[in-house]
C-alpha cells in the first residue's frame, strides 16, 4: 500500500481534482456570500423558526450552521432528512431546501409538503427540478455554481444556511466570522495539504487512520462536525465510519469498546473545541481512556480559531483532507460514487 501523500501521489488518485475543491473551500465560502448578497432576498418573519430540508453533502449546511450558531440562536433550527416536514411547521416556519443537484426526491418531497404548509420558502441548488419548481411559484433561489461533487460543495451549503438563518431572525449575521474563516481556512490549507509538510496533522491522521473502523466524537460545536467526518470517509474512502456525541455516548457506547479489539481494528477520534463545557472536556479526557481498552488508535482534535464558525471551518477542512488522504492510501478515486448511483437506479425501477 502507497504512503505518499504528496502532490504526485494524491493526483495519482484524484483524476477529477477534488483534492482542489476541498482546498478552494475559502473561495467557495466568500463566492457563497456574493452569491447570497446578489441574491437581494428580502426579510422574512419566522416566529416558529427555520427548517433546512436537504440530504447528504446539500443537508450538511443546516448541520454546520448549527454548529456555528451555537448559543446565539434566537430562534430554533431544525434539520430535516427525510420525505417531509414536522406538522407544526406553517406560515411562521421559513424553510430552506437545499439541493445541489436540484433532483434530490426527499428535498422536492419537502419543498411540496413546505408550500401544503403554507411555509414560506428558500432554495439554494445549481438547478434542475427544484430550480424550475421555485421558479414557477415565485419562491427565492440562491443559485449555487455546478460541477462540483455535493459533499464539495459544504461552504456554499453552510453559507446559505447561515444566510436564511440571519434573514428570517433565527440568528444573528456572521458574515463577520465567515470572512475570517476563509482566511483560517487559506492558511490551514496551505499546512494540511498535499504540498504542505509530510508531517501535516492531515497526512499523520490519515495514516493513523488507515485500515481501521473510524468512530469520530464531538460535543456541543464539534458533534455536528464528526457527523461531517463520518460521511466523508464513508464517500471519499469507501470505508464505514461512525459518529456519535457526547455527552450521551457516555450513556451508552463507552459501554462497547471493551470489546472493540476482538471484533475489529477500531479508531476513536474525540473531536474538541476549546470553548466546550467544562464537564464535557473532562468527558472526553475519560472516555478517551476508555476507548483505549479496545481501539487500535486514538486521538484528540482541537479546533482552532477565535470564532465559531472559525473553528466549524478549521475541523471542516482537517476532516475533508483527511477523508481524501485515506482515499489515496487506499489507492481509491474519491469521486467515485458506484454503489450511490446504483442505488438511485434501483430505486428508480418498479
Amino acid at each position: 500500500m502507497p504512503n505518499d501523500l504528496d502532490r504526485a501521489a494524491v493526483a495519482a488518485c484524484d483524476p477529477t481534482g477534488q483534492a482542489a475543491e476541498i482546498l478552494d473551500l475559502p473561495t467557495h465560502l466568500r463566492d457563497a456570500l456574493w452569491r447570497v448578497q446578489s441574491a437581494a432576498l428580502a426579510p422574512v418573519e419566522a416566529r416558529d423558526g427555520m427548517i433546512v430540508a436537504g440530504m447528504g453533502g446539500s443537508g450538511i449546511g443546516g448541520r454546520l450552521a448549527r454548529a456555528s450558531i451555537g448559543g446565539r440562536a434566537k430562534r430554533p433550527l431544525t434539520i430535516v432528512g427525510g420525505y417531509s416536514l414536522p406538522a407544526w411547521a406553517g406560515p411562521e416556519t421559513v424553510v430552506l431546501c437545499s439541493s445541489y443537484s436540484g433532483a434530490t426526491e426527499e428535498t422536492l418531497s419537502c419543498y411540496d409538503h413546505a408550500g401544503r404548509l403554507g411555509a414560506q420558502r428558500i432554495v439554494a441548488t445549481t438547478g434542475g427540478t427544484l430550480a424550475e419548481r421555485a421558479r414557477e411559484d415565485g419562491v427565492p433561489v440562491i443559485p449555487i455554481p455546478g460541477g462540483f461533487q455535493p459533499r464539495a460543495a459544504v461552504g456554499y451549503a453552510l453559507v446559505s444556511a447561515l444566510a436564511v438563518a440571519a434573514l428570517c431572525g433565527a440568528a444573528p449575521s456572521l458574515d463577520d466570522e465567515i470572512e475570517a474563516a476563509a482566511a483560517l481556512a487559506e492558511r490551514l490549507g496551505a499546512e494540511w495539504g498535499p504540498d504542505g509538510p509530510d508531517y501535516g496533522l492531515g497526512k499523520v491522521l490519515a495514516r493513523r487512520l488507515v485500515d481501521t473502523v473510524p468512530v469520530i466524537a464531538g460535543t456541543e460545536l464539534t458533534a455536528e462536525i464528526a457527523y461531517r467526518w463520518k460521511t466523508q470517509i464513508n464517500e471519499n474512502a469507501e470505508l464505514p465510519a461512525f459518529a456519535s456525541a457526547l455527552p450521551e455516548l457516555n450513556h451508552n457506547e463507552i459501554v462497547g469498546w471493551a470489546a472493540a479489539r476482538h471484533l475489529a481494528r477500531f479508531a476513536a477520534i474525540f473531536l474538541e473545541d476549546p470553548d466546550e463545557h467544562e464537564r464535557n472536556a473532562r468527558r472526553i479526557e475519560l472516555t478517551a481512556r476508555a476507548a483505549e481498552a479496545g481501539a487500535v488508535v486514538v486521538d484528540r482534535v482541537r479546533a482552532v480559531g477565535e470564532s465559531r464558525t472559525e473553528r466549524v471551518i478549521s475541523l471542516v477542512l482537517l476532516g475533508d483532507l483527511v477523508s481524501l488522504y485515506l482515499a489515496v492510501l487506499r489507492g481509491i478515486d474519491p469521486a467515485s460514487i458506484v454503489v450511490l448511483d446504483e442505488l438511485k437506479s434501483n430505486l428508480g425501477r418498479p
